[in-house]
């Protein structure tokens, strides 16, 4: 669920950022539907989202969310850290956030007829609303999580879940300091040769 943090992760490869965005909608073995370049993106975010269950600094928010919400500790989470991303983002990248995010946009709707028509629907709302920008206020956020809450098959606890956020916002943000330049190497470094797609 962080777009913007897998976007950021995947370099400047207008495939490797559109796959990275779209990646939570894409089920199933890889390639699937896919060309092989999105394929290598979703790839890439399957990989960050592996290496981020296990780092230490993200197990630390996990642990921070309360009992009432942990269960949808790893989803708060990264919205949180989006949030914390889009909110400092000229700390992380010299391009403004309204320009990057409008790029990625663009990236995405470029490549609109080579995703499946089941994420086309909810990818041009994200350009609509620009979901990416709007991380940077709490208010943002806290849409997000009602957005989902109400999509979700079962009552759940998403809907206000900012609060977990507020209650320890400084602890938040230390983790995700830890976090972020850790994953950045990790997706630099990813060991997949082009061509190469797993499952």
């Amino acid at each position: 669920m962080n777009f913007l943090a897998h976007a950021l992760l995947a370099g400047d490869d207008p495939a490797l950022i559109v796959g990275g965005v779209i990646g939570d909608w894409i089920k199933g073995p890889l390639p699937g539907p896919l060309p092989a370049d999105l394929a290598r993106g979703v790839a890439l975010h399957r990989a960050i989202d592996t290496f981020a269950e296990t780092h230490a600094g993200f197990c630390s928010s996990r642990a921070r969310v309360s009992p009432a919400r942990r269960r949808y500790a790893g989803v708060l989470v990264d919205i949180f850290y989006d949030h914390l991303l889009a909110r400092d983002w000229a700390a992380h990248h010299p391009q403004p956030l309204a320009g990057y995010c409008a790029n990625v946009y663009r990236q995405i709707d470029e490549r609109l007829d080579d995703i499946p028509e089941s994420a086309r629907q909810v990818l041009r709302l994200m350009a609509r609303e620009d979901w990416l920008q709007s991380y940077a206020a709490l208010d943002g956020i806290a849409d997000v999580l009602v957005r989902m809450s109400c999509r979700a098959r079962r009552p759940n606890p998403l809907a206000g879940g900012e609060q977990e956020f507020l209650a320890d916002a400084a602890g938040f943000a230390d983790d995700f300091r830890c976090w972020l330049p850790d994953a950045s190497r990790f997706a630099t470094r990813w060991p997949l040769p082009s061509g190469s797609i797993p499952a």
